[in-house]
């Protein structure tokens, strides 16, 4: 299993290239999502100026992403005076299979400010469920380390509108960057998952993660607090949302996802 930073590291900043993706990382027949939303930033980025933060990213999962080739094509939109906007597709067999968009904003001075936010919960680490390994565990949750302390395991029957917990790599220690970050956050499953009773699949149309302020200093390993809210669901679909902090109660960034259930 090919190291998540490496993967990324391989990724140049030409606005269009080949690149081979990795075998190892499954989530069901496909990629695992959080690494492809990953290596498009990683191709984003280099669109943005130096000065300029990521603010907010869209991603469409368009159709699933297999191990092999593909193609990554960045186009910039926009790149204006405190605001960039960036859009950048990954192709495969001449169809887009993940599309994206990437707004980076500059910061400046505003009479506005209202950075009160929401708190983790507060059941230690220690009292968490580690994720069960084997038939029906996606292939990619190898590299992670996850501790659940909010609505039990998937497919337990829970009925909470809560599911959380932390999360950290297994056995990657580096600084944390947005892309790695992308990675932890995706590594959760849908919080859907824990009001049913039996395997069934599921996954995410779209995701939109947004980052309030830079990331803090730390390291992959970590650990994360993670905590997604089902505000909505029925018809197959699901609507949440989720916040992130670090291990100072920082908030890091803000998630929202649409996901399919097929049960």
């Amino acid at each position: 299993m090919e190291n998540f930073d490496a993967i990324l590291a391989q990724i140049s900043p030409a606005p269009e290239q080949h690149v081979q993706l990795p075998e190892g990382w499954g989530q069901g027949r496909a990629l695992f999502g959080g690494l492809t939303a990953a290596i498009a930033w990683q191709h984003g980025e280099a669109g943005a100026a130096e000065d300029q933060q990521l603010r907010a990213m869209t991603v469409s999962f368009v159709a699933p992403v297999l191990s092999g080739s593909a193609q990554l094509y960045r186009r910039v939109l926009r790149k204006g005076k405190n605001v960039t906007q960036i859009a950048v597709e990954i192709k495969q067999e001449g169809e887009v299979v993940l599309s994206s968009l990437l707004t980076y904003g500059r910061a400046r001075p505003s009479v506005v400010q209202v950075t009160d936010t929401p708190d983790p919960h507060e059941l230690p680490v220690e009292k968490g469920l580690s994720f069960p390994q084997g038939q029906g565990v996606p292939e990619f949750t190898r590299a992670f380390d996850y501790r659940v302390t909010l609505g039990g395991l998937p497919f337990c029957g829970s009925k909470s509108r809560e599911f959380g917990g932390y999360m950290r790599f297994r056995e990657l220690d580096t600084p944390i960057t947005i892309g790695l970050l992308l990675g932890l956050v995706d590594a959760w499953p849908p919080a859907l998952l824990t009001h049913l009773t039996e395997l069934a699949p599921a996954s995410s149309l779209t995701w939109t993660i947004e980052f309030p302020s830079e990331l803090p200093q730390r390291s992959t390993a970590a650990w994360w607090h993670y905590v997604a809210t089902i505000d909505y669901a029925a018809d197959g679909y699901g609507h949440t949302h989720a916040h992130i902090w670090d291990e100072n109660g920082q908030m890091v960034a803000i998630s929202r996802q649409t996901v399919t259930v097929f049960a």
